[in-house]
């Protein structure tokens, strides 16, 4: 198999076969990233053949797939992680060799080691076309506001800040709160490196947002708004889901009232993040009070449709509905075509890195929960596959905080804070 020297560190390849993983082995390398997604050709070995490929010969690999018009900054950072983790040289490859090295040279960009306009005559040298490298610079230049997304692995979770660039103000989506259900213990790890960024990069918060009440994680909203003052908000809605399980936890000292927030917004409601206008959807079908937040050319859609490999979100929880669902997901898909939609999880289908940026236009082009299926057909798929998924961990524990804007229960006489979980509840 031939690859083409990057320089020591790298070097970029078409498609292997099986007798090209030895080959690289052979000549020196150490690991191999596959950048090609599976499928893109009948007999493309795919992810799981050159993973055990890659193994028998004795090399690291890492999964990484992108389309040449799709890639994001996730993909970027996660192509240098893997460069990161190789104990050697790596070889890096897709069809043609294209894609690995856009990868690889707009990390380079992003982290200062080389000039935008340098770009294109740097692959012309080693025999690349990267105008499409050119283009996504171009893009995200003029992009506002600026997305910085935080992936908390335990539970697959996405949190963002969204900054107006020439402000400098910012909000904060979805953030989350440390705890491990088997000891009980709680942290601020994911909330603290929020603040070091928004510290490291000057930024000021104005807004701490909720999408909807979360039933995977604690919030971390009312930590931060204690370390920052910024107001919090969420939807209007949630009224609804406080007094659903204000129910089911038998707790009438429960306010219903939404007051744990700053802010309730309802559907079409606007507010500012520096000179950047923010405007609110309502979008149930996944809780009773999801919103989604609609600021410049992004949208911050949680827990509706997740990047286009991995379908769209569950409705099986109290107050879900899969018909609500479908007419959330045609509004946002009636935004225009490149909006950029950020999703509140990911869960790495066939062992892909993180990812949770993707567009409108790429939604209803490859998302199969979407793509030529009408809302029965939707309904009826939503619902048959959501009889398969078990509940999260974390449901009972997380809602009677995250139905309280985050505040975890008051501590007890002993100075020690205890959760209610109902039994045979759901």
């Amino acid at each position: 198999m031939t690859s083409v020297k990057v320089n020591e560190l790298i070097s970029v390849a078409g498609q292997p076969d099986a007798a090209g993983f030895a080959a690289f082995a052979a000549q020196g390398f150490a690991a191999v990233i596959n950048a090609r997604p599976d499928g893109e050709e009948p007999k493309q070995p795919g992810n799981t053949v050159e993973k055990a490929s890659a193994a028998a010969v004795g090399l690291s690999y890492s999964f990484v797939p992108v389309k040449g018009t799709e890639i994001t900054e996730a993909d970027i950072r996660a192509f240098q992680a893997a460069m990161a983790q190789a104990k050697g040289p790596v070889v890096a490859h897709c069809k043609s060799g294209t894609r690995a090295l856009m990868l690889y040279v707009l990390g380079e960009v992003l982290d200062g080691r080389m000039k935008p306009g340098d770009v294109e005559a740097f692959g012309q040298n080693l025999g690349f076309d990267l105008a499409g490298a050119r283009r996504f610079l171009e893009k995200r230049a003029g992009q506002a506001p600026h997305v910085k997304a935080f992936f908390e692995a335990r539970t697959c979770s996405v949190q963002y800040v969204v900054s107006d660039p020439a402000t400098k103000r910012c909000a904060i989506i979805d953030p989350v709160l440390d705890f491990d259900e088997m000891s009980g213990a709680t942290g601020t790890a994911n909330a603290d490196a929020i603040l070091a960024h928004i510290e490291s990069e000057g930024l000021t918060v104005e807004w701490i947002l909720d999408t909807h009440p979360h039933a995977d994680h604690f919030s971390a909203a009312h930590y931060l708004h204690e370390k920052t003052d910024a107001p919090t908000a969420i939807g209007i809605h949630v009224t609804d889901v406080q007094t659903l399980w204000q129910e089911i936890y038998n707790w009438p000292a429960l306010k219903t009232d939404g007051s744990q927030w700053d802010r309730l917004f309802a559907e079409g409601d606007t507010f500012e993040i520096g000179a950047l206008e923010a405007r609110v959807m309502f979008s149930p079908g996944h809780t009773l009070a999801s919103i989604t937040y609609v600021i410049g050319d992004a949208a911050f859609v949680h827990d509706t449709v997740f990047t286009p490999d991995s379908g769209t979100a569950r409705t099986d929880f109290p107050g879900g509905s899969a018909a609500a669902l479908w007419h959330s997901i045609q509004a946002i898909l009636s935004l225009p075509e490149e909006t950029r939609l950020f999703s509140g999880h990911d869960y790495q289908p066939g062992g892909r890195h993180p990812r949770w940026e993707s567009t409108v236009a790429a939604q209803k082009r490859a998302n199969p929960h979407i793509a030529g299926i009408d809302e029965a057909a939707f309904v009826a798929l939503r619902q048959a596959r959501d009889r398969t998924l078990p509940k999260p961990k974390l449901m009972l524990h997380a809602l009677q905080v995250n139905i309280r804007g985050g505040r975890l229960p008051e501590p007890e006489e002993n100075g020690r804070r205890y959760l209610k979980i109902p039994l045979d509840a759901l």
